[in-house]
């Protein structure tokens, strides 16, 4: 008798569809960690834009936006943003919470973008990769409407033992609410393999960093309770055995 082939377990997207507004409020559920992530990140990336740009507005898109946390960070800091997601819900709380009023929230397909070739001055796709079946075809997307010139920002998880154990049953066990499949191993993305899709689009990589949550009294206090308090926090490291964050630059 020939068994059947496994499925191999599908990422679970669908739970960005209920968060409404503990995107910004709740403590126990894993979207808090996804604010700590981007209290460390937002700030780099309007850095790096800055210096790439000399401090003009850019047009810039962030794909996988979610609720919002860096396509409203990037326009109170004056950029033209679009942000994209294919959660309705998501983009209606992250509409809720742009106290500018001038980001363009819409859905969209990360691997069939809906724009013409060379439109943004800066693409995001932060925290994204792991979350699509087909990164290599996002990437040629991100590449094909950034402006020569343009700068790729990523965020994503390196799969190995390591990022098994810590960002997927690491968080599964310690922080409250984590739904089943909310991360799949199958899916992280070796930064060599990351590197070599943005050089097959004429992307060059500027910079590549890991990050990891700070050893002091606020983690332990999530191992503790499973809740994540606001100051909770990450920080950049050298090594990207877990979460990396980096920037690519296209050519011409």
């Amino acid at each position: 008798m020939v068994r059947p082939a496994a499925v191999p377990p599908a990422v679970n997207n669908d739970i960005y569809d209920t968060l409404g507004d503990r995107w910004y409020r709740a403590d126990d559920d894993p979207v808090a960690l996804l604010r700590a992530e981007s209290r460390l990140r937002n700030p780099w990336v309007l850095g790096e834009l800055h210096a790439a740009f000399a401090g003009r507005a850019c047009d810039v898109l962030d794909i996988g936006c979610g609720g919002g946390f860096l396509s409203n960070a990037l326009a109170k800091a004056g950029h033209r943003v679009v942000g994209m997601d294919m959660s309705d819900p998501a983009l209606e709380v992250a509409a809720r919470y742009d106290t500018t009023g001038t980001v363009r929230y819409q859905n969209g397909d990360a691997t069939k973008l809906p724009f013409a070739a060379a439109t943004f001055d800066a693409v995001c796709a932060m925290d994204l990769l792991e979350h699509v079946e087909a990164p290599r075809a996002l990437v040629a997307e991100a590449a094909r409407v950034l402006k020569p010139g343009g700068v790729l920002f990523f965020h994503t998880f390196d799969r190995n033992v390591l990022s098994w154990l810590i960002v997927i049953k690491g968080v599964e066990l310690f922080v409250a609410n984590t739904p089943k499949h909310m991360h799949v191993l199958r899916l992280f993305v070796r930064p060599k393999e990351l590197v070599a899709w943005l050089a097959e689009e004429g992307l060059v990589t500027t910079a590549l960093r890991g990050s990891r949550p700070i050893f002091d009294r606020e983690l332990f206090r999530m191992l503790r309770t499973g809740r994540v308090s606001d100051r909770f926090a990450f920080r950049f490291t050298r090594s990207t055995l877990m979460g990396y964050t980096g920037s690519a630059r296209k050519q011409g």
